[in-house]
């Protein structure tokens, strides 16, 4: 049985629905603006160099502003960051001003906006853009990294936020 476009691509939704990934917020800063956006698209690439990809809709404005600024921050979310990822989400209705006001931040030595309450914070510069589908996956070359104290982190899985507690070594 051959399924529509429209029925496959619900399926693969669904089926990424069982796929957990670490919750991240993408920040940047510059002449486009000062802009953030939720992301689970995100993983490594590389140590040599440190690289990370970043995935998102072309149709987001984020995606516009981050290629127009050039440096980016991955700041990955901790547990406590429910609600904040729910604000860059866009799932509160927050204008952009408003979600940055919902916690504490300050400039990374790129001058993106690192969160203060993130467990890891990976500052670099868009290195390479690919598009694929109605994405552009981002690749970014990670210039700085700030790690925090363990903390139980944040994963995404069953169109849910869940927290991931860290077990004692």
């Amino acid at each position: 049985m051959t399924m529509s476009q429209d029925e496959q691509r619900t399926y693969f939704r669904n089926a990424m629905a069982s796929l957990a990934a670490a919750v991240n917020i993408i920040t940047t800063d510059g002449p486009r603006g000062r802009c953030g956006i939720t992301a689970s698209a995100v993983c490594s690439v590389t140590d040599s160099p440190p690289t990370m990809l970043v995935c998102i809709n072309q149709s987001s404005y984020v995606h516009d502003v981050l290629h127009g600024n050039g440096n980016v921050c991955i700041n990955v979310l901790g547990a406590r960051a429910q609600e904040l990822a729910r604000v860059f989400a866009g799932m509160t209705g927050c204008t952009m001003d408003e979600r940055f006001e919902q916690c504490m931040w300050r400039a990374g030595r790129l001058d993106v906006p690192l969160l203060g309450d993130a467990i890891v914070t990976l500052e670099g510069r868009i290195a390479d853009t690919k598009t694929v589908g109605s994405h552009s996956v981002i690749f970014v070359q990670i210039e700085h990294i700030g790690l925090s104290d363990d903390e139980a982190g944040l994963v995404y899985f069953g169109r849910r936020f869940h927290p991931l507690a860290c077990e004692a070594a």
